[in-house]
């Protein structure tokens, strides 16, 4: 929504102590002066300084600008932008375990300094240089001796029901978060929940026994305000928390994407050629930002991000997103982001409105897609057009390198094994054709005793223009 010289975001909506805007490119966050004494609570403790000198929480700078002329307006401030937002239903384990770990923290450096989160969204983080960061500055409020810790519930429902779902069910009920965006209801995920987890007597407490908690309360139509709890029971509740979700874990299976650049069906040099190809071909057109779509453990995100552009390194396995991100944090890597995408169902506009969390495609356009050994999977597998797919492309990159595999390819062949081959059109210069409506051939690079053939292509302008128009 824009109002006079600045826009909102539609996302900030629900809270009541001030808004996110965008104005002339840049982030600013509207303070309302009813959070007035929790923010100078925040600033003046130390704690804002302390999170951000252990790089916990993003920077902001207080600012004089009359932007919103407005008796409610506090103060305004413009953190530190993050350059790609992503969602938890997109994160691998590790990554929302981690995004856990850094909510409790910061809850305990908190209450050292005399505060405590409101609010534990898994939406208040976000990935930023390779690691985990907390970006909500209106989430800390004065800690009232005896509270118990209104955000509870919260966490709950956000980290450690998906967690625990992930770990001793199935890896695929990350998925819930993208149906539940308020975090997994507490009863479901204690249904969900396999019999053994009753012998943990830290997720009876915080999920079985607290979703009948709920149940209770709310058949009762009472509620348990009353209920007291010390500081140093708090910190104990805190800890146990952290103890248990440091205990969840989730090891990737063997998958067939997991070992693929083991079993790859060209040799060495071939292998060799193509990395160079996609290096020389970066090089040649300096793109700031590149979505490698279906780049399975991120070894061609990584020719990219070594050259300090930043690679969204996205896949549909989450094996393979799972050690892509581990590999991001063993070697300390802060210019690739892997996360989890269905290109055939990628993320939808959720939420009110349809505006809360953006779809795959609104976080676009970037400068530059990478499409890999997917193009055939999208095409045999899914049933895509050619044409479908290169509207797709035109609508998300300026820049794209996509690889073309011939029917021949023994990949191709093992897609066709179970099925029939309905894919007449599926030739190189049908595809060439086609793609031509949308993009000019650039370059075309043949990969070394291979059928293979790697493009360079660039959107054409009347596509921008009337993507523009409309």
């Amino acid at each position: 929504m824009i109002l006079n010289n600045y826009e909102k975001e539609p996302s900030s909506f629900r809270d009541p102590s001030g808004f996110l805007f965008y104005h002339d490119g840049y982030i600013y966050r509207h303070i309302h002066q009813s959070y007035k004494a929790h923010y100078h609570q925040f600033i003046r403790s130390g704690l804002y300084e302390a999170l951000v000198k252990d790089h916990l929480i993003v920077q902001h700078q207080e600012t004089n600008q009359k932007i919103i002329p407005s008796k409610d307006t506090h103060i305004i401030i413009k953190p530190e932008k993050i350059p790609f937002i992503s969602y938890p239903y997109e994160w691998c384990f590790s990554q929302l375990k981690d995004a856990a770990l850094l909510t409790l923290k910061i809850q305990k450096k908190a209450l050292e300094f005399g505060l405590s989160l409101k609010d534990c969204s898994a939406y208040n983080t976000q990935f930023y240089k390779g690691s985990p960061i907390f970006i909500d500055t209106l989430s800390f409020e004065k800690y009232e001796k005896g509270h118990p810790w209104v955000a509870y519930r919260q966490f709950c429902q956000h980290f450690l029901a998906p967690l625990a779902l992930m770990a001793f069910k199935d890896i695929r009920l990350n998925q819930l978060l993208r149906v539940y965006i308020d975090g997994i209801p507490l009863d479901l995920a204690s249904t969900l929940l396999p019999f053994r987890t009753y012998r943990s007597l830290s997720l009876v407490s915080h999920i079985h026994s607290h979703a009948k908690s709920q149940t209770y309360f709310a058949e009762k139509n009472i509620n348990n305000k009353t209920y007291q709890i010390s500081h140093q029971g708090l910190l104990g509740m805190i800890d146990n928390l952290e103890t248990i979700v440091n205990k969840l874990n989730w090891v990737p299976p063997k998958t067939e994407w997991d070992a693929y650049y083991t079993k790859m069906n060209y040799t060495n040099d071939s292998f060799s050629h193509k990395q160079c190809i996609i290096s020389e071909l970066i090089n040649k057109i300096n793109p700031t930002c590149v979505w490698d779509l279906g780049a399975n453990t991120g070894l061609f995100s990584r020719i990219v991000s070594e050259k300090g552009i930043l690679t969204i390194s996205f896949d549909i396995d989450p094996a393979c997103v799972e050690t892509n991100y581990r590999n991001v944090k063993d070697k300390h890597e802060t210019h690739i982001l892997p996360l989890m995408i269905d290109l055939s169902n990628p993320s939808p506009d959720l939420g009110w409105g349809n505006c809360e969390r953006q779809s795959f495609t609104r976080r676009g356009p970037v400068d530059t897609v990478l499409a890999l050994a997917i193009m055939h999977h999208l095409v045999i597998s899914n049933n895509v057009p050619f044409r479908n797919l290169a509207e797709f492309f035109s609508s998300i990159c300026f820049w794209l390198i996509i690889e073309f595999i011939p029917k021949n390819d023994s990949q191709i062949q093992k897609l066709l094994i179970t099925r029939e081959d309905i894919f007449h059109d599926y030739t190189k210069e049908s595809f060439e054709k086609i793609f031509l409506d949308y993009f000019e051939i650039m370059s075309m690079n043949s990969i070394k005793n291979s059928q293979r053939i790697i493009y360079l292509m660039k959107k054409r302008e009347k596509q921008y223009n009337a993507k523009a128009k409309r």
